[in-house]
């Protein structure tokens, strides 16, 4: 079953009941690792392994993305400011219990590369806040992951 999210703004990322942030420096320049998240939006199922597919909307005003094991996402994205911000939420989802999510993506220069801030932040009933605390951990371990494989198809040009 598809259900509608309570939309929020990029505010929700410092006030959402759960905030869940994780970092990595990566060698290639800010605006690289930006037209990686926000240009190559069908390239996240490439690099990012808990996406299995997803492709841009509305001329890359919103997002479709599935991850593996079948939850959808139907997403708007809420900034795109080259090269520090790409934010986006999500309106419409079969996951179950969650009633808000925003994913927030800050780049900032790293020596000759970039700091990746990625910070997720969402709400739901207790026992959905807390069940996503302790995925945490899960979902950390899945962005180093991300973040390495991105690291990878930037160096080979991709």
């Amino acid at each position: 079953m598809v259900r509608r999210l309570r939309p929020e703004g990029l505010d929700f990322v410092g006030a959402a009941p759960v905030r869940l942030g994780f970092t990595r420096d990566l060698s290639a320049a800010p605006e690289r690792v930006f037209r990686a998240l926000a240009s190559d939006v069908s390239g996240w199922a490439a690099w990012f392994p808990a996406v299995s597919s997803a492709e841009p909307l509305a001329e890359g005003a919103g997002r479709d993305v599935r991850l593996r094991g079948g939850a959808r996402f139907r997403e708007t994205v809420l900034a795109a400011k080259e090269p520090e911000l790409y934010a986006y939420r999500v309106d419409l989802t079969n996951a179950p219990g969650v009633r808000a999510l925003v994913e927030e993506w800050r780049l900032a220069p790293a020596g000759a590369g970039t700091r990746v801030r990625w910070t997720f932040a969402a709400d739901g009933p207790v026992v959905v806040r807390g069940a996503l605390r302790l995925a945490g951990p899960g979902l950390g371990l899945s962005f180093r992951d991300a973040m390495g494989r991105l690291e990878r198809r930037l160096a080979a040009g991709s």
